[in-house]
């Protein structure tokens, strides 16, 4: 896989995260202007830091408007959240 590849996969990643936080702190999002686009600069992860951070000033050199999202830690990745399971059969 390209690094750039690589690199936008990292970025769906956090997308999604981001969105699972926005809908257990919905004040962060009252205050995302509308039309911004975000850019994840994720302190953990310094490469793809670099490349968002090139991502948004593009952007703005557009005229659009970024707002940064600074990720200071996530939590390890887990498969499942479920943490218990009994299998019934039925017949």
């Amino acid at each position: 896989m390209g690094k750039e590849k690589e690199l936008v996969e990292k970025n769906f990643e956090l997308s999604a995260e981001f969105s699972r936080f926005l809908f257990e702190h919905p004040e962060i999002e009252e205050k995302i202007p509308l039309g911004s686009e975000l850019i994840f600069l994720p302190q953990f992860d310094q490469e793809l830091r670099e490349f968002n951070l090139k991502l948004g000033k593009g952007i703005e050199a557009e005229g659009g408007k970024v707002i940064y999202v600074v990720i200071k830690h996530m939590r390890p990745k887990t498969l499942s959240r479920i943490e218990e399971v009994e299998l019934e059969s039925v017949m």
